[in-house]
């Protein structure tokens, strides 16, 4: 095991003693007092079963067979999700073979980022996470249930999904993902429509027809973004089925993998001897793991937000910090869009999750002891799914890639690093995605150019105003401000103004995610605005540096003068698009480096780091 690597853990378990004892003396309270179906009344059980087919309701009646709680994400608008309107028969009809039960417990909203890119409902997008664990949990207080199937897959989704799920860690429980949708439109041709298009050479049309054919059918979109993050830090958790993730949608092999996943959960229900509940599962290790497979695939920066919020779920706190000392040590062994030309199939013809993790564990990287929900631990997980004669078959995934240009090795990795940084200075501490920025433009110090939102940047772009070496400012776009929308409505004009020959970087306490590009961007600045953070406090012409390599955000300015600016006044933003109703969620949002979430409170994993670092 790496020496880093068992450090960091070691930290983590030390600084989450307190809080991770009190979740799982918590998770075995409700254990042993949660009413399963024997305990509840007749009432009770009538009511739960009211609706099932006759044979079903008999099954339910005996007691002893598993009933497994399904919550879906699915709506038929947004392609990754669409897949799921079958699942649950397909999940049905699978337990229904083992004498086993399966009902759909509730629903989730599943909004997507791309529908509401640089528009108004961009800023419930984050919020939705919160909201999407509480549905969760009402989903599953029914208390009807062995264990639950979650069905998700996307941005705000699948955390969302986990932090509810692990309220009720006593139960098993194991994610069914979809998978992406076939290779369309070349990513860096996407790329390149879209900046001809901000510099007005191409028309609407053109970019229409260019965003449709990269997004095209169902299923995730391609690029290696938050949604595809998502299915490899899941993985990396041991939390669904190996090798299951990138499987396109419509498939043989994905409709017998989500059989194989109903099946084997009643494998790992309490009443099973093979007991896996999921607030076991996702201990220190597991997060550890995922986190260095997210560095070691150039994953998205959301899960700088996600991962903090979803250990702080299962009682574990960690830290942009840890984050930053695995990056460092964690090799980045993939080059999927945006930090390479291929997309997440080109990844899974390569070799796919299981050569990644074979690759990892094989020099210390991963916790190859982390309990699964599938084989006997992590060690287990390097394998990968075949069909035949219609039964899922497992065979030893690649041990090298079959595409050293998409997965590296160790030994001759694409960066000796993984993909994010911690920033810290006078501004404030930020992270930064790196994977895809080249290495001349790691290091940025230039005048700032300040705009309170990102569609302010578009017009003095086209005016030309911004030809020139600049750190764009976008402040008042953290948690509690408006929400934390992603900027990517910045993207293409950045990476115009870069390919010009400027050396440019953004700053901001808005999020970016997991399509990041090119251009070097300091981004979840913390604290934000809106809570007195000295980003409100930058000027146009203020000199910035943005240092990759030191880790370091720094205004270049007297620190007397600099404390004694006056704070730049919230712009006044409109409430419509359903806005008005989360404004008081948004005023309980704790900062992004402690998950921005309205879940747990704030000053508990700030102690914990604090108390670390004495």
């Amino acid at each position: 095991m790496h020496p880093v690597l068992e450090q960091v853990t070691a930290q983590i378990r030390e600084r989450s003693k307190a809080l991770r004892q009190n979740y799982l003396d918590r998770l075995d309270r409700d254990a042993n007092e949660a009413p399963d179906r024997a305990r509840l009344s007749c009432g009770n059980l009538a009511h739960g079963f009211a609706a099932c087919q006759e044979s079903d309701k008999q099954t339910l009646k005996l007691m002893d067979s598993v009933n497994v709680g399904i919550v879906t994400a699915y709506n038929d608008m947004l392609s990754a999700h669409q897949p799921y309107q079958g699942y649950p028969d397909i999940i049905k009809e699978a337990l229904r073979e083992l004498g086993s039960t399966g009902q759909v417990a509730g629903a989730t909203p599943a909004m997507c980022d791309g529908v509401t890119q640089g528009q108004a409902g961009m800023e419930l997008s984050l919020l939705s996470r919160d909201h999407i664990a509480q549905s969760t949990a009402v989903a599953l207080s029914h208390q009807m249930f062995d264990a639950a199937l979650l069905l998700g897959i996307c941005d705000k989704i699948v955390p969302g999904l986990l932090i509810g799920a692990l309220r009720f860690g006593h139960l098993p429980a194991m994610f069914v993902p979809a998978g992406p949708m076939p290779t369309g439109l070349a990513n860096k041709e996407k790329l390149r429509i879209r900046q001809l298009y901000a510099q007005g050479e191409v028309g609407r049309d053109a970019l229409l027809e260019a965003e449709s054919a990269s997004y095209h059918s169902a299923g995730t979109c391609t690029f290696y973004g938050t949604a595809n993050s998502n299915q490899m830090v899941l993985e990396a958790m041991g939390l669904q089925l190996p090798g299951s993730s990138f499987v396109n949608p419509g498939t043989e092999l994905r409709d017998a993998l989500t059989r194989y996943t109903a099946q084997h959960i009643t494998k790992i229900s309490g009443k099973s001897k093979n007991f896996r509940p999921l607030g076991r599962v996702v201990d220190e290790r597991a997060v550890v793991n995922g986190i260095v497979a997210l560095l070691a695939s150039g994953g998205s920066t959301n899960h700088t937000i996600h991962l903090t919020a979803m250990a702080r779920a299962a009682g574990i706190i960690i830290s942009w910090e840890d984050m930053d000392k695995l990056s460092r040590v964690t090799p980045l062994l993939a080059k999927v869009y945006p930090n390479g030309s291929a997309d997440i199939n080109h990844f899974h013809a390569a070799g796919g999750t299981g050569a990644l993790f074979t690759e990892l564990l094989s020099n210390g990287l991963m916790h190859g002891d982390a309990l699964t929900t599938w084989g006997e631990n992590f060690a287990d997980f390097c394998v990968e799914p075949k069909l035949e004669h219609g039964q899922i078959q497992w065979s030893p995934a690649p041990k090298t890639s079959l595409d050293d240009s998409v997965i590296g090795a160790v030994a001759k990795p694409f960066d000796p690093e993984g993909g994010l940084r911690q920033l810290d200075g006078n501004i404030g501490r930020a992270v930064i995605k790196i994977s895809a920025v080249a290495p001349e433009h790691r290091i940025v110090k230039a005048p700032a150019v300040v705009f309170d939102s990102q569609h302010a940047l578009e017009a003095r772009f086209k005016a030309g105003e911004l030809n020139k070496d600049c750190v764009v400012v976008v402040r008042y776009q953290g948690p509690k401000a408006n929400g934390m929308p992603e900027l990517h409505k910045l993207t293409p004009f950045l990476g115009v103004l870069q390919d010009k020959g400027f050396a440019v970087a953004l700053v901001t306490d808005g999020r970016m995610s997991g399509a990041s590009g090119k251009v070097p961007a300091a981004i979840h600045v913390s604290p934000e605005a809106a809570s007195g953070g000295w980003i409100g406090r930058i000027q146009d012409g203020d000199l910035i540096e943005v240092d990759a390599t030191k880790g370091t955000l720094q205004v270049h300015i007297d620190e007397l003068e600099f404390s004694q600016r006056i704070q730049a006044s919230a712009p006044i933003e409109d409430d419509n698009c359903g806005r008005d109703l989360f404004a008081a969620t948004r005023a309980l949002l704790s900062s992004a480096e402690t998950g921005a979430t309205f879940l747990f409170d704030e000053a508990t994993a700030l102690n914990a780091l604090q108390s670390a670092t004495e």
